[in-house]
C-alpha cells in the first residue's frame, strides 16, 4: 500500500518494472488479491464475479436491443419497454450462477449471451463427448462428472448429449490409424 500526501487512504498499485511506471489495479484484481489473502475458495470468487458480469451483460444487451438506457426519456412512447425479469439457474464450470433474464413488453427480446431455455454451459457437454469418443460408458461418464463437478448427469442425459454428435463419434472410430 502507498500513502499519498493528499489522500491518507491506502492505494493499491502494481509496479510494472519493465516500463518503470505504476499501473493502477482494477476493482476485480483488488478483490481477487483480497480473496487470495483471506485464503477463500477461488472458485467461489470466480463464480460470483461471473454471475455479476453475466447479469450486467444481460442488462446491457436489453438496452442495446431497445435503443435506450433504463429511465432514459428516449424510451418514452417507443412502443416497447422493459418488463421486469425472470430468474434462471445456469450451470458453469465454476458452479451455479443465478441470472436475472430481462424481458421487454412485446416479448421480442432473446438474449444472445445464453441460449434460449439453456441451463448449462457447454464445457460439461464437451467433456461428455470427448469421454464418449474414447470409449467410456455412459454410466462411467455420469460418475466421473459427479465426482469432478458435484453435478449429476443421468446415463440417459449422457446418452442424449452423445447422440447429438453421433456422426462425429462414428467418424472418429472409423478413421484410419495410418501415421
Amino acid at each position: 500500500c502507498v500513502n499519498t500526501k493528499r489522500n491518507k487512504s491506502c492505494i493499491v498499485e502494481l509496479r510494472d518494472f519493465t516500463r518503470k511506471r505504476f499501473i493502477p489495479m482494477t476493482q476485480f484484481t483488488t478483490e481477487l488479491l483480497n480473496f487470495l489473502a483471506q485464503k477463500q475458495d477461488i472458485d467461489e470468487f470466480f463464480r460470483s464475479s461471473l454471475e455479476t458480469a453475466m447479469n450486467d451483460l444481460l442488462q446491457v444487451e436489453l438496452s442495446a436491443f431497445l435503443g435506450y438506457e433504463p429511465y432514459d426519456k428516449a424510451g418514452y412512447n417507443t412502443g416497447n419497454s422493459r418488463n421486469g425479469a425472470y430468474t434462471r439457474r445456469f450451470e458453469t464450470k465454476y458452479g451455479v450462477v443465478n441470472l436475472l433474464i430481462p424481458r421487454d413488453r412485446n416479448g421480442e427480446f432473446s438474449p444472445a449471451l445464453i441460449p434460449s431455455y439453456g441451463r448449462r454451459d457447454n464445457h460439461l457437454e464437451e467433456m461428455v463427448i470427448k469421454l464418449y469418443q474414447t470409449g467410456v460408458t455412459t454410466r462411467e461418464i455420469s460418475d466421473i462428472i459427479e465426482r469432478m463437478y458435484g453435478h449429476h448427469y443421468s446415463p440417459a442425459t449422457v446418452s442424449n448429449i452423445s447422440k447429438a454428435t453421433q456422426e462425429n463419434v462414428a467418424n472418429f472410430h472409423q478413421r484410419s490409424l495410418e501415421a
